[in-house]
C-alpha cells in the first residue's frame, strides 16, 4: 500500500472536476456550486485528503506566513496586560487578509544560544517590536540584510524603521500638570521598568534607563516636578505596583503618585490602602493606559486613556504595507485625559517635597 500523500491533483480526478476547481473549494477565494463542493470534499475525505500542503504552499509564495511579534518581558505575563490583549486584537486584525499568523519571541540573549526561536532565526516575513531595546537594535541589521521588513511599537528602531509612536511625554505632562493645579508639590513617579534586567528600586538621577517608554513618561512628568523622585517596578501588574507602593511609602508619604500605567496605579492603591492611608484624601494616585481594572471599584482611575487596538493595527497595516512593497509612514496616536475619583487636592499645602532628603538617601543605599 503506497504511503504517498493524496495531493489536490487526486481529489479533482477522483471527483470528476478540474485541479483548479477542487483548489478553489480549498481556497475558498471562488465561488462554486453546493454540489460541486460537496463532490470535491467527498473525494477527499475518501482520499484521506486534508487540506493543502502549508510548507509547499509558503515556498511557492515564496513566505512563511509568519510575523514575529518580540516583546521584551516574559511571555507568560505579558497578556496580564490587557493594553497588550488589545493592542495584539488590532494587529491580528490588520495582518489577517495576508493570510498571515503572529509569533511570539521574547528579547532574550539565551534564546540566542539555544534552539528556541529568536528575532534572528525564526521563519518571518515581518517583525513587529513591542519596544526596542539596545541589544535588539544591533540585531536588526541582519533582518535588513535578509530583506525582513520591520516596524516598531513605542519604540526607536533607528532610521528607515516604520515607528507606531504615542504622545508619551505629552501625555504624561498633563497628568502631571493636573496634580499641579490641584495643589501637589511632593509627588513621586512610579514606573515601568527601567533597565534590561527589570529590577525594581529607586532610579538614580544619574542612571541611564534604556526603556523608551519609561524614560520618555518620565520626563514627561519631571517637565512638570523637575525634582521629583521615580521607583521602577519589575513590570505591569497590580502585585508589582503593590511591593512597589509598599517601598514608596517606606521611604515617605508624598501627596501624589504619578503611575506610568493602570495596573501599576491599582497595585499603589493597594498599599495605600495597607499602610491606613485614604485615596484621594491622603494620597492622589494617577494611572496611564485607560483599561479596565478588575476589583479596582469604587475608585475610578484618574488617567490617560490610549487608543491601544487602533496602535496594534497601525503596526499591523506598516507591516502588510511593507510586505507588498509600498512605503510605511510612522504614526502618532494621541491619549485622552480621563479625569477620576483618585485625585484631589492635598491636605495641607507644602512649601517644600515632603522627605525628599529621605528618598533621596534611600535611592542611593
Amino acid at each position: 500500500m503506497s504511503s504517498r500523500r493524496a495531493t489536490i491533483a487526486d481529489v479533482a480526478r477522483e471527483a470528476g472536476v478540474s485541479a483548479s476547481t477542487a483548489s478553489v473549494v480549498f481556497s475558498g477565494k471562488t465561488p462554486v456550486s453546493d454540489a460541486t463542493r460537496r463532490k470535491v470534499l467527498d473525494a477527499a475525505s475518501s482520499l484521506g485528503y486534508t487540506g493543502p500542503d502549508p510548507l509547499a504552499a509558503s515556498l511557492r509564495r515564496g513566505r512563511s506566513g509568519i510575523v514575529g511579534v518580540v516583546f521584551q518581558d516574559h511571555l507568560g505575563r505579558v497578556f496580564l496586560d490587557p493594553v497588550v490583549t488589545h493592542m495584539m486584537d488590532g494587529l491580528a486584525d490588520a495582518v489577517a487578509p495576508l493570510g498571515a499568523g503572529l509569533l511570539l519571541l521574547r528579547d532574550d540573549p539565551a534564546a540566542e544560544a539555544s534552539s528556541e526561536p529568536s528575532i534572528t532565526t525564526a521563519p518571518i516575513d515581518a517583525a513587529v517590536l513591542i519596544g526596542c531595546s539596545p541589544r535588539l537594535r544591533d540585531q536588526l541589521d541582519i533582518l535588513a540584510a535578509r530583506g525582513i521588513p520591520v516596524v516598531v511599537i513605542e519604540g526607536d528602531a533607528g532610521p528607515g524603521v516604520a515607528r507606531i509612536d504615542l504622545d508619551n511625554r505629552e501625555a504624561q505632562r498633563e497628568v502631571a500638570q493636573h496634580l499641579r493645579r490641584l495643589g501637589h508639590t511632593d509627588v513621586v513617579s512610579l514606573t515601568l521598568p527601567a533597565d534590561a534586567r527589570r529590577t525594581a528600586g529607586w532610579i538614580r538621577d544619574d542612571e541611564d534607563i534604556v526603556t523608551d517608554v519609561t524614560r520618555i513618561r518620565l520626563a514627561g512628568a519631571r517637565d512638570v516636578f523637575p525634582e521629583a523622585k521615580a521607583f521602577a517596578a519589575t513590570a505591569s501588574s497590580i502585585d508589582e505596583g503593590f511591593a512597589a507602593g509598599r517601598a514608596i511609602l517606606a521611604a515617605g508619604t508624598p501627596t501624589a503618585v504619578i503611575a506610568q500605567s493602570d495596573l501599576l496605579a491599582a497595585g499603589m492603591i493597594r498599599a495605600a490602602e495597607e499602610a491606613g492611608l485614604r485615596v484621594p484624601e491622603d494620597l492622589s494616585v494617577t494611572g496611564f493606559d485607560g483599561v479596565t481594572v478588575d476589583g479596582l471599584a469604587p475608585y475610578e482611575l484618574t488617567t490617560m486613556a490610549q487608543p491601544a487596538t487602533d496602535k496594534g493595527r497601525a503596526a499591523g497595516e506598516a507591516v502588510a504595507a511593507r510586505m507588498e512593497g509600498r512605503d510605511a509612514a510612522s504614526f502618532r496616536f494621541t491619549c485622552t485625559f480621563r479625569g477620576g475619583n483618585t485625585t484631589a487636592a492635598p491636605r495641607e499645602p507644602q512649601a517644600s517635597p515632603h522627605d525628599a532628603g529621605n528618598m533621596s538617601a534611600t535611592a542611593r543605599r
